[in-house]
């Protein structure tokens, strides 16, 4: 991770930072040069404030990347446990990608598969299958269910004896 803190002016890893209006225009500017509609660019969201000073800037970045990682590891304790972990895990993302470049990247590649998902979801070819198969399960499932009660009746599989 690059923060620019190793101290040599101009040399690499130097944090330039430039000056813009706080207009609707300079955001529209800016979304207009990245290529983006309605999307912001890649990079910090930091206040101007906080991106005028180095040490500030770096601390603010810590400060991100600690919350983001403690939503994260919540998001990754709860996929076992009950809860919403993959929610929250890109919460967490999401926390890390007001600063960081690669979670922005990380969040439009993930954003894009999803829509593909979806949009192979809604194929009407796609859910004839799916709908066929869930069907087709569920009436292997009650076959079986349906011969084990026939032998065994309501018993618990771990209370049968030798029959």
């Amino acid at each position: 991770m690059n923060t620019g803190s190793n101290g040599i002016e101009g040399g690499p890893g130097e944090v330039a930072v430039v000056e813009e209006p706080d207009t609707d225009e300079a955001d529209a500017d800016r979304a207009k040069a990245a290529g983006t509609h309605g999307e912001q660019g890649l990079g910090s969201r930091a206040p101007a404030f906080v991106k005028r000073r180095r040490a500030l800037h770096l601390s603010w970045q810590v400060g991100v990347f600690v919350i983001g990682l403690a939503v994260v590891a919540a998001g990754i304790v709860m996929l076992p446990l009950p809860g919403p972990g993959w929610v929250v895990i890109f919460g967490g993302m999401a926390i890390w990608a007001t600063e960081f470049v690669w979670a922005q990247l990380v969040l439009r590649w993930t954003k894009r598969k999803v829509t593909e998902a979806a949009q192979r979801a809604l194929d009407p070819k796609v859910r004839r299958r799916n709908i066929t198969l869930t069907v087709i399960g569920l009436v292997i499932v009650g076959v079986l269910a349906g011969i084990y009660l026939y032998e065994f009746g309501f018993e618990m599989p771990w209370n049968i004896e030798n029959q």
